[in-house]
């Protein structure tokens, strides 16, 4: 009796065992439209190459150190679509005048990058207090020159701000010995650069070992720089009516003395206090006081 139920027990396992394998191979097919691999389309690229990479005439070394922090940089950036998209449609609007400063002051045009990277193009502020495109605070703006006090902010005006990143970039390669160092120390701040530098007896970024902030910063760099520079390899299509017009489009208006009320300024140019605005983000507060400097002011044309 005991051998009759043995035998029947082994036939009914295995006749279940074969129905499930042949559920599993027929319900769980790409075919299928409620299986999960039909809803996930993808063609995922590695992003570096086999090739050499440079920051600004410098070469990158060909260690497996670098390779691999470069990859990990150009795979998150490739791969932020939204972010990097943005900025690619940016990029017309600011880069122009970005090179013409950048090239005035003898500064690799590699560095408009640097922009990107600390603001992605946008007048923004840090929780540092560091503010405007290239994140300066508020003492190194006033030592390079850059007016800051409750009614303007020079950090937000993107042509004095870029030539006083310039300067700022130029003092740091005179110090550190390349454009790598420099851009290194744009990010950690050359006291603490000088520091690590001598305490671990290394000239060269490549060879320090750095906060994980500033040790992937010079990677981030150099991603941004191939992405934007190349963005169709990375499968970035933008047309060029998608691209972001530059603000060219204005008259300047001399100002020297005080204006009580930006409302009104619009009014009188027959723009709105919104668009005065948008053209001249450095101007923080409703009103101007004038005192002995001469400020000039981008009117929209209409």
């Amino acid at each position: 009796m005991s051998k009759v139920y043995s035998t029947f027990g082994l036939v009914s396992g295995c006749l279940f065992t074969c129905l499930l394998f042949l559920s599993s191979t027929t319900e769980g097919t790409p075919e299928d439209s409620g299986s999960a691999m039909s809803h996930l389309p993808q063609s995922i690229h590695s992003a570096i190459e086999d090739k050499s990479y440079f920051w600004a005439g410098e070469e990158m070394p060909n260690t497996f150190d670098c390779k691999e922090r470069l990859d990990r940089e150009l795979s998150v950036n490739a791969y932020w679509q939204s972010n990097t998209l943005l900025n690619i449609k940016k990029s017309n609007r600011y880069f122009p005048l970005m090179d013409r400063v950048l090239a005035e002051e003898g500064v690799p045009l590699d560095f408009k990058y640097l922009a990107v990277a600390e603001s992605d193009l946008r007048n923004v502020s840090s929780h540092a207090n560091a503010k405007g495109f290239w994140q300066f605070r508020k003492l190194a703006a006033k030592e390079m020159g850059l007016e800051v006090n409750d009614e303007v902010d020079e950090r937000y005006h993107v042509e004095k701000a870029t030539r006083a990143a310039a300067k700022y970039l130029k003092k740091l390669r005179n110090r550190f010995g390349s454009w790598t160092n420099a851009a290194a120390a744009y990010n950690v701040g050359p006291t603490n650069f000088s520091s690590l530098r001598k305490r671990q007896g290394a000239f060269s970024f490549y060879d320090m070992n750095i906060n994980i902030e500033t040790s992937r910063y010079l990677f981030r760099l150099m991603a941004i720089k191939e992405i934007m520079t190349e963005p169709q390899k990375f499968g970035f299509y933008v047309e060029p009516h998608e691209l972001y017009p530059p603000h060219d489009n204005y008259h300047e208006v001399v100002v020297d003395k005080s204006v009580n009320s930006w409302t009104d300024f619009a009014k009188q140019y027959g723009v709105t206090y919104r668009e005065l605005k948008v053209y001249n983000p450095w101007l923080i507060d409703s009103k101007l006081t004038v005192k002995k400097n001469t400020y000039y002011i981008k009117v929209p044309k209409k």
